[in-house]
């Protein structure tokens, strides 16, 4: 642990080593006054230890911080304006990890790679799967058997992802059990709150297709019974061909705007929205601040399905 002294601190120590020459009772009474002063340990007890863990999106850290509270030190691997596609992590973050007891993983592409690695190489850490116990859809468009990882934008189904992280933070931290228990009972509540927020946004709208960039809102399109038409299939752009045909279904659907995430280029999202006549607007599944960003992404998929014809 490092210490900082200033230059009024050196001068005490010098004074205190005046005092030696003269008294060591006095010099031990100094020392014992600059270390309360500086903050060094002197045998008071200190507070609780945080619980170190890792995610791998925001909206993870959000979720974890909301039962955690300051008992527990948490950080996302994937940073604003990355895209869980083609993240990798900085050897820092991997020293990080190093140094961290548990992870959280969600299933999202870049933890294919990374996963088997904290396995060999990582022994003491432990890694929760929030998938464990949900109902999981195949990812719209991609390979057969590929599970769509967005889990996160279904409330009812963070929901039990917090139950399951605060039963994780209980077995690694008993003596922080009634704060968890009181957060997660208080989020899990605020999370009901969000989902009949949302089902009052959207219910109007329902059996209504969202024109996509990227299949992100399987599980949102499924609590909420609306239907996602993505851009991407089978994690490719569109070629000349296919964006020929998304445009003449657009122009059917009378569909006025396009859907993009800002993890990703808009370049074919624009070319259907030109001539289509619409607009693209940007929603982002992968923001931090959770309850608010989905409020206002409900919000936002209204405003452009009312500009749609039914």
């Amino acid at each position: 642990m490092k210490y900082h002294l200033k230059p009024s601190r050196i001068q005490v120590i010098l004074t205190m080593v005046t005092l030696m020459r003269h008294n060591f009772s006095a010099c031990f009474l100094g020392f014992l006054a600059f270390c309360l002063a500086c903050g060094l340990p002197t045998g008071a007890v200190a507070g609780p230890r945080q619980l170190s863990v890792f995610v791998s999106i925001l909206p993870e850290e959000y979720f974890v911080k909301r039962i955690g509270g300051d008992r527990v030190r948490v950080e996302a691997l994937v940073r604003p304006g990355q895209s869980p596609e083609t993240y990798e992590p900085t050897p820092q973050q991997m020293a990080r990890l190093a140094r961290t007891r548990i992870y959280f993983r969600i299933g999202v592409p870049f933890e294919n790679g990374l996963i088997p690695k904290l396995i060999r190489s990582m022994p003491n850490l432990t890694i929760i799967d929030l998938r464990a116990g949900l109902d999981l859809l195949e990812l719209a468009g991609a390979q057969s058997g590929e599970l769509d990882p967005h889990t996160w934008l279904d409330p009812l189904l963070v929901k039990k992802q917090a139950r399951l992280i605060m039963e994780t933070l209980i077995r690694f931290d008993p003596e922080g059990t009634k704060l968890y228990r009181t957060n997660y009972q208080q989020f899990a509540r605020d999370l009901e709150t969000l989902n009949n927020r949302l089902l009052t946004i959207l219910r109007p709208l329902a059996g209504r297709t969202v024109y996509v960039f990227h299949p992100a809102y399987g599980y949102f399109c499924r609590a909420y019974n609306l239907i996602q038409k993505a851009v991407i299939e089978h994690g490719k752009r569109p070629g000349g061909k296919r964006l020929a045909r998304l445009i003449e279904q657009a122009r059917r659907d009378r569909v006025k705007v396009i859907f993009v995430q800002p993890q990703f280029s808009s370049k074919a999202a624009k070319t259907i929205a030109k001539a289509i006549g619409g607009t693209v607007v940007a929603l982002d599944p992968l923001a931090r601040d959770y309850m608010v960003n989905m409020k206002t992404m409900a919000e936002k998929l209204a405003r452009g399905l009312h500009e749609t014809a039914p």
